[in-house]
């Protein structure tokens, strides 16, 4: 295998989260008064920093895209953090990427104990060797922070024997900030013209397509 390290991106790319997130940012824009009838209208807030979503969509200031994430965890922590499916064949990728002897690692921008909590709830945490996401006070929520600080963790290995996968582009910006080869997965969050734009290395339309890739 050409990999012996593989970083995944959890939202959008190991699971989908769209029912927590959507109606937790939903209950927070609600709080700040703001309505929004639609969840569909939110898929947006998937993958990018929750302050960054709040400060570019809505035009909240730094001090309101904190109040809104507080009223988000409000209902994220209790209700939606279970509320994600695992994309049918991920568990079986994984367990075959890890009986190859590959090194696993999530590296999210998440709060590392809400990706914590998920993959112990959805049973996939025993595939990895690492799970690092961002701090809850926001600090570390740049994806190439994040891919970093997962590398560190696993020793700082070569780094041409490393790859991201991910749905968005700021998993491939991050990656090649981290001079990483990445995947670019279409079954997610993010389109295929925008992993193309991003540069990435590969792009998967499917989980089979995302095997061939990494164990050829």
């Amino acid at each position: 295998m050409k990999y012996e390290i593989v970083l995944f991106d959890l939202d959008g790319t190991i699971i989908d989260p769209k029912e927590g997130i959507t109606k937790s940012v939903q209950y927070a824009l609600g709080k700040m008064g703001v309505a929004v009838e639609n969840c569909e209208a939110l898929e947006s807030f998937i993958g990018p920093p929750l302050q960054q979503s709040f400060k570019e969509q809505f035009g909240f200031s730094d001090h309101q895209a904190n109040e809104a994430i507080s009223y988000y965890r409000e209902r994220y922590k209790p209700t939606g953090i279970y509320e994600n499916t695992v994309y049918e064949g991920m568990n079986e990728l994984l367990a075959e990427l890890k009986s190859a002897g590959c090194q696993l690692a999530i590296a999210t921008s998440k709060p590392t104990v809400f990706a914590q909590n998920i993959a112990e709830h959805y049973d996939f945490a025993r595939y990895f060797d690492v799970i690092i996401g961002s701090e809850l006070d926001g600090s570390r929520t740049l994806k190439a922070e994040v891919i970093e600080e997962a590398l560190n963790r696993l020793g700082n290995p070569e780094i041409s024997k490393c790859v991201m996968i991910g749905d968005r582009k700021y998993d491939i910006i991050g990656s090649k900030t981290n001079d990483m080869e990445s995947v670019g997965v279409e079954f997610g969050y993010g389109s295929k013209q925008e992993l193309a734009e991003a540069n990435a290395t590969y792009i998967a339309q499917s989980i089979a397509q995302l095997r061939d890739v990494l164990m050829k």
